[in-house]
């Protein structure tokens, strides 16, 4: 790294969304634009992934569009999930082992699912089958910690007005259910996805080795009136306050190997979200690594970008990539430049006036907006 240049191994993501049809068309080719090569999905479609064999068809589907990135599934939190689907995704896959017999890093290409997803019922998108208790798929956690599955967790409990909880302090109120989880199933590798809180950062430091923590890009940048009548920069979970935002910037400055890139890019078109009800989801993909960049090095972090973005949650999930026979590289060069104002996107349909194409687009974070990194050397 020098002054004006930055040279890094791509980056890895483990936390986005890739949705489905036009929209998926338009995502999966970006994603090598932003200097990724890893992507860990999540399974919240129509209908959710809850079975190896729609991980597998969905994985393929993603690879026609992109194949050279690596895709890391996962199954969808519910009742349709059984420790017996659990093993016959495990099954799935080709691990390789030492001479010991213990499990060395998988080769990700051959993987159907790498973990499973918990989303709390009614929180966020397509989370209309999410869970209510966790003690029903404690069966499911056994089985996956014996496996090697990893547990994502979306970290928000349902609003109630009742008990006084509301999107500012739905996180906070899920930590003890980390923790419980945690006590009950200490070898399961466990991940809270996109924290917000300084109360999730804390949380997740005094855990185990077998708990990590997701970070966004846009968590590491907007607080709550950022969002607040602003609907490109609404997602859920939602930002919080100043000192939260410090609490995120403090960890990743501090280089700590158990909190990681995990953009939660979470695109939804133009119309969704200029809206009365804006989806919640910002969407990040083409411009990973610039953003980055330019948010880390406005609070001194510069440094950390590699560690945060390309090593340290491969390091925690064990896998690595494809052998392409050669060390993919990105390279960063300090230039200002413009964010696009629109991803375009085209849909095929009937409407009254017959079949024809529609053009619908998303906006991305900080749109025509000036950042300070632009990729000029990459996948």
């Amino acid at each position: 790294m020098s002054g004006d240049t930055i040279t890094i191994p791509t980056a890895s993501d483990f936390h986005i969304h890739l949705r489905q049809d036009a929209m998926m068309r338009m995502i999966v080719p970006r994603i090598a634009e932003g200097g990724v090569s890893l992507v860990y999905v999540m399974p919240n479609l129509k209908p959710p992934i809850t079975r190896t064999e729609q991980a597998l068809t969905y994985k393929a589907q993603l690879e026609k569009l992109a194949p050279n990135v690596t895709f890391l599934m996962t199954l969808y939190l519910s009742p349709e999930l059984t420790p017996e689907e659990v093993r016959r995704a495990k099954q799935a896959g080709i691990p390789s082992t030492k001479s010991d017999g213990k499990l060395r890093s998988l080769d990700s290409h051959h993987l159907a699912c790498s973990g499973v997803k918990s989303y709390p019922r009614g929180v966020t998108t397509n989370s209309d089958s999410g869970i209510e208790s966790y003690e029903v798929y404690y069966p499911v956690f056994k089985t996956m910690e014996e496996e090697g599955l990893v547990l994502n967790l979306h970290g928000e409990i349902p609003s109630d007005d009742e008990k006084d909880i509301c999107v500012m302090n739905a996180e906070e109120r899920f930590l003890p259910h980390l923790a419980q989880l945690h006590a009950n199933f200490p070898n399961l590798k466990i991940v809270l996805e996109h924290a917000t809180s300084k109360a999730a950062v804390d949380m997740v430091k005094s855990l185990g080795d077998t708990v990590a923590c997701t970070i966004t890009i846009h968590h590491l940048q907007l607080i709550v009136d950022d969002w607040a009548g602003q609907a490109h920069h609404f997602c859920k979970p939602v930002a919080k306050y100043p000192h939260d935002r410090q609490a995120l910037r403090e960890v990743v400055a501090e280089g700590h190997p158990r909190f990681f890139l995990g953009t939660d890019s979470a695109p939804h078109p133009r119309t969704t979200k200029e809206t009365a009800h804006a989806h919640a989801g910002v969407f990040t993909t083409p411009l990973v690594l610039p953003y980055l960049a330019t948010i880390l090095e406005s609070f001194g972090a510069l440094d950390r970008l590699q560690g945060f973005a390309c090593e340290f949650g491969k390091r925690f999930y064990g896998v690595m990539e494809r052998d392409r026979g050669k060390t993919e590289i990105v390279r960063l060069a300090r230039e200002s430049w413009v964010v696009p104002e629109r991803y375009h996107f085209h849909i095929e349909g009937e409407s009254e006036a017959g079949t024809g194409v529609e053009t619908e687009s998303v906006v991305p974070f900080w749109a025509e907006r000036k950042i300070a990194w632009k990729i000029v050397e990459g996948v």
